[in-house]
């Protein structure tokens, strides 16, 4: 989620939250390596749980979906000669709808 849809969601039991407080809440969760951002660029962050998981992109609309390629730590450890803190995979493509959309409109 965006901390703009984790404000909308949270006005509904809490009305008198304001944006700042969502930002500030999110980003210290965010340092206390309690949530994940997820940056992509051109597109607001997202904040999601710490859980090892990747992400598939749609590269026109945005659309973000988890998937579980594996931990590959110890593959890009040995690739890059030294230990890693950690890494975020993002894969770029085309959704499903999109891809429909396109070819309607013979794109």
């Amino acid at each position: 989620m965006t901390a703009e849809e984790v404000f909308i969601v949270l006005r509904q039991t809490f009305p008198k939250v304001a944006l700042a407080t969502v930002y500030n809440n999110l980003n210290h969760l965010w340092q206390e390596d309690c949530i994940r951002k997820v940056s992509v660029e051109g597109m607001p962050d997202r904040y999601d749980r710490t859980q090892r998981h990747d992400h598939l992109v749609c590269k026109q609309c945005g659309r973000l979906l988890d998937v579980d390629l594996g931990d590959l730590t110890a593959q890009l450890e040995k690739a890059v000669g030294r230990s890693i803190l950690s890494y975020d995979l993002k894969l770029m493509d085309l959704c499903e709808e999109c891809r429909k959309n396109n070819k309607q409109k013979g794109m």
